[in-house]
């Protein structure tokens, strides 16, 4: 039963991707779009991690995940490296779930 299900959605997917490149075809795009298209990444990026962040999966919730985001992105804002702001995260969620 869930076979089916994953070969529609690999299907569904396929066909979404493709679609650009079959109706732009070789074709230069305006810069309109292109400047669309460039300031698109930071306001899904931000919609997934916050999502990610206050979601447990049937409703909004702060718990664990929350505070080790809080910590990722607070040291990320402070200039730390990629490594370390995960690494925070990581304990602090760790931290938070034991206690």
């Amino acid at each position: 039963m869930i076979w089916p299900l994953i070969g529609s959605l690999a299907a569904v997917t396929f066909a979404i991707k493709a679609f650009g490149p079959l109706t732009v075809g070789g074709r230069e795009l305006p810069e309109w779009s292109s400047r669309v298209i460039a300031s698109m990444a930071a306001p899904i990026l931000a919609a997934l991690v916050v999502t990610a962040a206050l979601a447990d999966g049937e409703e909004w919730a702060i718990g664990p995940d929350t505070a080790g985001v809080s910590v990722a992105g607070v040291a990320l804002w402070l200039g730390a490296p990629v490594p370390v702001a995960v690494f925070s995260a990581a304990a602090m969620t760790a931290g938070v779930r034991a206690l």
